[in-house]
C-alpha cells in the first residue's frame, strides 16, 4: 500500500480490515481516510483492540479522518500534532482513555467528533480553531481543560457526560449556537450560573435537566397576533421530554435526537407546516430534560405566521420511535425590542426586562433535582435492560430521516 504515493482519497468505510500495516504512513498525499465502522454491530467474541501504528502521524496532508469504531486503545500518539493539515477528526466508539496534550496543535482543526468514547476520562486543551464539538455518551468524562480559548466554537455536545463536574470558560464562548447538556445531573449546576443574558440570546438550541419551562411562555398552543409597530422576530419553543426506556426500542439508541416532537403552524383546523424540533441527545435515563429552540425572523415557522395562525407543539401520532414523552411545552412570541436592551437589568421589573434576562433568571432557578425521576432512575439497571434489549431485537431500517434532521412538510 505504501507505494500508492499519489493518493489523495481513501474510502474503506465498514470494511473486515481491523490493522493498518507499518507503510500506510508512506502515503503522504492522502487528504481523505474513511474507515469507520458501524458501532451498532455486535463485536466478535475474539476482536482484538487496535493501534494505530507509528508511521500514521507521518500522513501531513490528510485534512479529513473518520475512524469511528476502531476500537482504539490505550493512549494516541502525543505526535498526533504532526497531521497539522487536519480539519475534520471522528475517533468516536473508540476505547482510548486519554487525547494528546498536543492535540492543541491542531491550529486547522474544525470539527471534533469523540461519541460514545465510553472510557475516556479527561479532555486537554483543544485547538482554538475548532467550531463543533461531540462529547456525548463520554460516560466516563470527568474533567475538561478551559475552554475559553475556543472563541469561534458553535455546537457543543455533552449528552450523558454524567460524571462531568464543571464547564470551566462556558461563559466565554459568545459564539456558542448550540449546547446539548441531557442527563448532565453532575455538572447542569455549574452550567446554570453560566448562563448569562448575552450568552442566551445566541444560543439557538439549549438542553439540560429539568422538569419545568418558563410561566411566562404560552402552554402547548400561541395565536399570532401582528403589531403595528413592532415586527416578529422570533419564536422561543421550550418543551420537557423524558424517555421511558422500559418500553423496548432499538431504533431508539441508534439515532442522535430525540424523535417526534414537533411544532405545527395551524390554520384554523389544518396543519400548513411542520418542523421537527432539534432535540439532540438521547438520554440514558428516565430524567426530564428541558429543551430550549429559538428559531429567527428567516425560519420556516416565523415567516410563514398570518394573523389568526396557531403555534402548537405535538407529538407525533404515530410515533416514529417508542418511549418518548412530551411532559410540558410552551411558546413565546418575541417581537422588536423585546430582546435589545444591552444595559444592567437588575433592577428592573421583570414585565420590562429582556427575554433573555429573564431565560438567564429561569434557568439559574432550576434546582439540583429538578427533573430526576425518583420511581424509576436507575441507570445500571436501565443499562443492563439496554444491553439485553441490542442482543434480542433487530435492527428496524431507518425508511426516513426527516422527522429528526428537522426538513419541513409544508401544505400549500
Amino acid at each position: 500500500m505504501g507505494n500508492l504515493k499519489s493518493l489523495h482519497h481513501l474510502y474503506m468505510k465498514e470494511t473486515a480490515v481491523t490493522e493498518l500495516p507499518e507503510s500506510f504512513g508512506m502515503l503522504t498525499c492522502l487528504m481523505v481516510l474513511n474507515m469507520r465502522k458501524d458501532p451498532n454491530k455486535q463485536e466478535q467474541p475474539n476482536s482484538s483492540f487496535v493501534a494505530l501504528p507509528a508511521s500514521f502521524t507521518n500522513l501531513l496532508s490528510l485534512q479529513e479522518l473518520d475512524a469511528r469504531a476502531w476500537r482504539i486503545c490505550g493512549e494516541i500518539p502525543d505526535d498526533f500534532e504532526k497531521l497539522a493539515a487536519i480539519e475534520s477528526l471522528d475517533l468516536g466508539s473508540n476505547d482510548f482513555y486519554k487525547l494528546p496534550s498536543s492535540l492543541r496543535g491542531l491550529s486547522l482543526l474544525r470539527d471534533l467528533k469523540l461519541p460514545k468514547c465510553e472510557k475516556l476520562q479527561s479532555l486537554p486543551p483543544l485547538p482554538s480553531s475548532l467550531e463543533k464539538l461531540n462529547l456525548a455518551n463520554c460516560i466516563s468524562l470527568a474533567t475538561l481543560s478551559d475552554l475559553s480559548n475556543i472563541k469561534g466554537l458553535q455546537e457543543l455536545n455533552l449528552t450523558n457526560c454524567e460524571k462531568l463536574v464543571d464547564l470551566p470558560g462556558l461563559e466565554s464562548l459568545t459564539s456558542l449556537r448550540e449546547l446539548y447538556m441531557s442527563n448532565c445531573s453532575t455538572c447542569a449546576s455549574a452550567a446554570k450560573k453560566r448562563l448569562s443574558k448575552v450568552y442566551l440570546k445566541n444560543l439557538r438550541n439549549l438542553s439540560m435537566p429539568g422538569s419545568r419551562i418558563p410561566d411566562w411562555f404560552t402552554q402547548e398552543m400561541v395565536t399570532f397576533s401582528s403589531h403595528k409597530t413592532r415586527d416578529l422576530t422570533g419564536v422561543i419553543i421550550a418543551v420537557v421530554v423524558s424517555i421511558n426506556h422500559h418500553i423496548p426500542d432499538e431504533l431508539r439508541y441508534q439515532l442522535p435526537a430525540v424523535l417526534d416532537i414537533q411544532a405545527q403552524i395551524f390554520n384554523g383546523e389544518e396543519a400548513i407546516m411542520t418542523t421537527a424540533l432539534n432535540l439532540i441527545g438521547v438520554p440514558r435515563t428516565n430524567q426530564g430534560n428541558v429543551h430550549l429552540c429559538r428559531y429567527p425572523a428567516y425560519r420556516p415557522l416565523v415567516s410563514m405566521l398570518k394573523d389568526g395562525f396557531k403555534i402548537k407543539v405535538t407529538r407525533r401520532n404515530p410515533p416514529y420511535v417508542q418511549g418518548v414523552e412530551l411532559k410540558k411545552a410552551g411558546i413565546f412570541l418575541v417581537y422588536e425590542n423585546d430582546d435589545d436592551y444591552g444595559g444592567d437589568e437588575d433592577s428592573l421589573d421583570e414585565n420590562q426586562q429582556s427575554v433573555s434576562e429573564k431565560l438567564a433568571k429561569f434557568f439559574s432557578s432550576l434546582e439540583e433535582n429538578d427533573g430526576i425521576d425518583h420511581q424509576s432512575n436507575c441507570s445500571h439497571e436501565i443499562k443492563e435492560e439496554l444491553q439485553l434489549q441490542s442482543k434480542k431485537q433487530k435492527r428496524r431500517p431507518i425508511k426516513s430521516c426527516c422527522s429528526w434532521c428537522g426538513r419541513l412538510s409544508v401544505k400549500s
